[in-house]
Order: structure tokens, then sequence, then C-alpha cells
């Protein structure tokens, strides 16, 4: 059973979700890659206590996530049974459904039928009662979205969600979301959208309504899948995510442009006196509207290296103008044909 670091509520920085009662670590830990059935088992557990040991509270899952799909809620669920089961109550655990997890007409999108077989496998799979948060993880175009948000209704009222949320909406769609929800009398607790310095679709609008509405939002992919720090400064190294074939960053993704523009941000995190991956999850974090950011990681290096972007937080009008010269559309948002439906 592990014992988890007296200092670590002193060590991060939390903000409310919206106008909830709920806080989130400004940096939370994402389980997308790297936590799943291909990583040492070991390797992930000692992620995960690094984070919790520095007040990362908040572990983001879903259904499909790993490689392969699920490994990823088995490996947290096995990791908080044997070793945090004392802390389940100071943790904030969220789980998704919407991509495909099993075969056939039921196993994906936004159907009831799907969204709610998909959170109790994620119950079983971490052998939890609940979570904090259960998300629709992309708005379905072919489904009612009364049908979607009445799923979520029920997860909220059974007491298997907490809080219930959605990803990569777009600002419309997440309008009419919030007020079918509150013609439910269930609040929509948060957003979770991409968001980074080569991703900046989120400022058009949907920043904006999440803030009129009082809606939440964690912001995943902040570091454009690594592409935002010093990893490909120099080329596209053997170990990176984009040098694997089967990852969702192509090497198509890291033209001369974004490289260029890399560079450019990287000397201004330089004269910061940031790595470049702290300048960019500071850069997203220095929205009002901005809960918390997700990181993903390797090792734990990664994650002590990411949260020591809370001490500079801070921008001039100078620093942001610069920035503005270099972060630009990237081309880069996989997720765009679910946000601009």
């Amino acid at each position: 059973m592990h014992k988890a670091d007296g200092q670590r509520y002193i060590q991060m920085k939390y903000r409310k979700v919206g106008n909830s009662g709920l806080a989130l670590p400004l940096v939370s830990l994402g389980l997308w890659h790297n936590f799943g059935g291909i990583t040492p088992y070991q390797t992930a557990k000692e992620m995960i206590f690094t984070a919790f040991d520095s007040g990362i509270t908040h572990f983001d899952l879903a259904n499909n996530y790993g490689p392969p799909p699920g490994s990823a809620e088995e490996n947290f669920g096995r990791i908080l049974h044997e070793d945090l089961a004392r802390y389940r109550d100071e943790m904030v655990i969220s789980t998704k459904a919407g991509y495909r997890m099993w075969p056939g007409p039921y196993g994906e999108w936004g159907s009831r039928k799907y969204v709610l077989s998909s959170l109790d496998q994620s119950l079983k799979r971490m052998k939890l009662d609940y979570v904090d948060i259960f998300y629709s993880h992309r708005f379905d175009p072919d489904t009612p979205l009364e049908e979607t948000m009445s799923a979520l209704e029920t997860a909220y009222r059974s007491g298997k969600a907490l809080y219930v949320g959605i990803s990569s909406y777009s600002s419309e769609k997440t309008r009419e979301a919030y007020e079918i929800l509150s013609s439910m009398g269930i609040p929509l607790l948060i957003h979770q959208p991409s968001y980074s310095m080569l991703n900046r679709w989120v400022e058009e609008d949907l920043l904006a309504t999440l803030d009129e509405l009082h809606v939440g939002s964690i912001c995943f992919s902040p570091l454009a899948q690594g592409m935002l720090s010093d990893k490909y400064l120099n080329g596209i190294p053997e170990e990176s995510r984009a040098a694997d074939k089967d990852s969702a960053l192509s090497q198509e993704l890291i033209t001369a442009e974004n490289l260029e523009r890399i560079k450019g941000l990287n000397e201004i995190a330089r004269q910061r006196g940031q790595s470049l991956a702290q300048m960019a999850l500071s850069w997203v974090l220095r929205r009002k509207e901005v809960t918390s950011v997700l990181i993903g990681a390797r090792n734990s290096f990664q994650i002590r290296e990411n949260i020591g972007a809370i001490d500079n937080l801070e921008f001039s009008d100078d620093e942001l103008s610069r920035i503005d010269q270099y972060a630009v559309e990237g081309k880069i948002n996989l997720w765009k044909a679910s946000s601009s439906h």
C-alpha cells in the first residue's frame, strides 16, 4: 500500500470548475497512452504515484484508452485497488464513452445503449462503484442529442457518476447539451476540448460560451502530442510518438513550417526560464476559462517537469505578442470532425 507524500497539496494549485464546488489541479494526468497493456505495469504505477504525490488528484481515462482498449482502466483499477484505495475520496476519476470499444452497431457513438453499457464496463474494469466525472466523448450526428444527454442523466441520477461532461463538442452543440441537461435539472460540469499553441480552435467561440454558461474546461493535447517540447527540435527520435506508425501523431504533421514555429516558441520559452513544454502548458492555463490541462507522460520525470509550469503562469503583453507570431494553426486538430458538427 502506497503512502502518499504529506506535502502533496502544498505543491499543487487548484481551480474551481465553473461555478461548481469541485476543484481540479491545474495539471491533471491523462491515461490515453502509456498506461495500458503494452506499458510495463511497474512504470505505469510509478507514474501514478508520482502524479498523486505531486498533488495531481485528477486522473482522466476513457473506455478505449490503452492500448489495447480497456487496458488503461484495468491497470488503473488494479493500482487503485492494491495501492491507493485509502485515498479514493481524495481523487477525481473520470472516464468517457464515444469512440469504438466493441464490434457491432452498439459499440461506439452516443446511443443510450452504448453509453450506459460502456459506463458499466468501465466501472467493472476499474473496480469502482462510481466515477467522479462521466463524459460523452464526442458528439454523435446520427443520434438525437436528447438521447445521449438522457444517458448522462441516468448515470448521474443512479450515482454512477457524480458529475457529467462533454468532450470535443462545438460551441453550438455545447449550448444545446447544456440546455437539455438544464431542463433535466442536471448541471453540465465541464467540457474537454483539444487546445494548444498549434491548435487554437476553442478561441473562436467555445471558450466564451463556456465562460458565459459557467462550465469548466480541461484541455487535452496542450503539448500537441509532444510537438510542443524539445523532442522534435532536431528531427524525429526513434522512440518518439511520431516514429510510431500506429500513433495518432503522424510524421506528416511535423512539417517544416511547424518545426520553425516550434523553434521560435522554444526560444521564447528559454528567455522565460522555462522549457517549451512548460511554457506551452502555462500559455493554455493563462486563460481564465481553463480549469486544468491534461498531460500525458512516458515516465515520472516528464510529470515532474510539466508540473513546473505552474511556477510561471504570467505573460507580459510583449511575450504574448511574440508568441502569437508562431502560435498559429498547425493543422493538427485530429478531432475537428467531431467538434464541427
